[in-house]
């Protein structure tokens, strides 16, 4: 029996009986209303009679299921809907008992002859309860539309809201590549010794290339004197021409 109530809980029946019970009670009210001004249409009071009796069950039925949703939804409801929850669960649990009551006296005065001549009582006795269905439904329609009750809309208590725990985009987290506040100095990685270039190293056609510069001073054997008197000799080229002649002898 457990699981069969555990399965007719998830299907959340509440609002499918609760459309029945009002369609049932308001359309066997209103044909009440009709069969008395055509008292010969005696099917017409039978069916009123039917439809009493098929609402007052549905209203049982509306009663039990709305007690699931209540158990539901309770402790979800904050505010002005609260209020409006508490209301509609008030009636949902006094209108079963009226229209039970109701369908019992609609059998007395189609039945029983002593309560036939309370008709007009019962017909204003069925208006009101169907004004308070009509009513308890409205509050219903309120809480659903208004405020999402039941519904994948209901707004969350303040502790079971996301909004409660801070998303990871609005707490700014330190990413791991971040340098701390106080770096760390890295010491630099040891020199790695240049071996000095060597004298020899160097081309000698370096040295050939670079042309010696002249003497500031010529030699004095090579550089003529004034006032000596002694002859310069003369470059290596010209000893053939300047050469003493030799003498022929005689």
């Amino acid at each position: 029996m457990q699981p069969l109530i555990h399965t007719l809980k998830l299907m959340q029946l509440h609002p499918f009986v609760d459309h029945f019970t009002v369609a049932l009670i308001v359309i066997g009210v209103l044909t009440d209303l009709v069969a008395s001004l055509f008292p010969s249409r005696l099917w017409m009071r039978y069916m009123a009679l039917t439809l009493m009796i098929l609402g007052a069950g549905a209203a049982a039925c509306s009663n039990i299921t709305g007690g699931w949703e209540a158990d539901r939804v309770w402790n979800n409801v904050q505010g002005p809907a609260k209020e409006i929850l508490h209301t509609h669960a008030e009636l949902g649990d006094i209108l079963p008992w009226v229209f039970g009551g109701l369908a019992l006296w609609r059998l007395g005065v189609q039945f029983l002859g002593f309560l036939h001549g309370s008709r007009p009582l019962y017909l204003i006795a069925a208006v009101v309860g169907l004004c308070a269905i009509i009513y308890q439904g409205y509050k219903g329609g309120e809480l659903v539309y208004d405020y999402g009750v039941g519904t994948a809309l209901m707004p969350m208590p303040a502790a079971a809201t996301p909004e409660a725990t801070p998303a990871p985009s609005e707490t700014p987290v330190p990413s791991p590549s971040v340098a701390p506040s106080t770096p760390t100095p890295t010491p630099p990685p040891p020199a790695t010794p240049t071996p000095a270039p060597s004298v020899s190293a160097a081309p000698p056609s370096a040295a050939a290339a670079t042309p010696a510069a002249p003497a500031p001073e010529a030699s004095p054997s090579a550089s003529p004197s004034a006032t000596s008197g002694t002859p310069v000799n003369p470059p290596p080229g010209e000893a053939s021409s300047t050469a003493t002649p030799t003498p022929h002898n005689l």
